[in-house]
């Protein structure tokens, strides 16, 4: 499987968990502009630096110019994590882990969580801040987890429905309506949890280091 690291704009995670990541087989790196800036704090070289480059600093580009590959796009319909996204689609990477997604600008967290759902159905993306770890889901799934592991699901609208078995709190054709319901911190019983979603699709937070036990990282 082809992967890579998307690093945006916004708050990266420790140097220890990019390593991980590096290490688990995301190695390629792929910098949405101004993730460049804390690619270099961090002391990773991108292979990939991409965007309309407005906000990776003069140094840091002249610094990148004969260690990564700088692509300019000046398309301003599309956000630089698109256009990053769009690249990754194109040179046919099959899963991406998206850093740096949100923290710096509010905005700019809910346009890549809703990124998330808008490339949903051409390449699968992992949203990582801090120490979780968002996903979408449709369809029906089932989930690797640990058992006491905290799961938290969303939904967006009252036509979507959840069932679940493994789960603490159970779900059956349950809608979870944005602004309205929602469950959060449920916990998974058994070292896996399925999950039915009808009509729609949901976010779904995990614990980062549960993750990566159960080999999902």
């Amino acid at each position: 499987m082809k992967k890579a690291i998307l690093w945006a704009n916004g708050d990266p995670p420790s140097k220890r968990i990019i390593g991980y990541l590096i290490r688990a087989g995301y190695n390629k790196i792929i910098c949405a502009d101004g993730g460049a800036n804390s690619a270099r704090k961090l002391n990773f070289v991108p292979d990939v630096i991409i965007g309309d480059l407005d906000s990776i600093t003069d140094d840091n580009l002249n610094y990148f110019s004969d260690k990564s590959e700088i692509i300019k796009l000046n398309r301003q319909n599309d956000t630089d994590v698109e256009k990053a996204l769009k690249y990754s689609i194109k040179k046919k990477f099959d899963e991406l882990i998206l850093i740096g997604a949100t923290g710096s600008r509010l905005d700019h967290s809910f346009c890549n969580l809703g990124i998330m759902l808008k490339f949903y159905d051409k390449i699968r993306i992992k949203l990582l801040h801090r120490q979780s770890v968002l996903c979408a889901y449709e369809g029906d799934v089932e989930i690797k987890t640990s058992p006491g592991e905290t799961v938290s699901i969303y939904g967006f609208d009252r036509k979507t429905k959840i069932t679940s078995q493994g789960l603490k709190y159970p779900l059956k054709e349950t809608s979870l309506p944005f602004g309205e319901k929602e469950s959060t911190s449920n916990v998974a019983l058994k070292d896996s949890i399925n999950l039915t979603i009808k009509g729609g699709r949901i976010f779904l937070i995990r614990d980062f280091e549960a993750m990566r036990k159960n080999g999902q990282l």
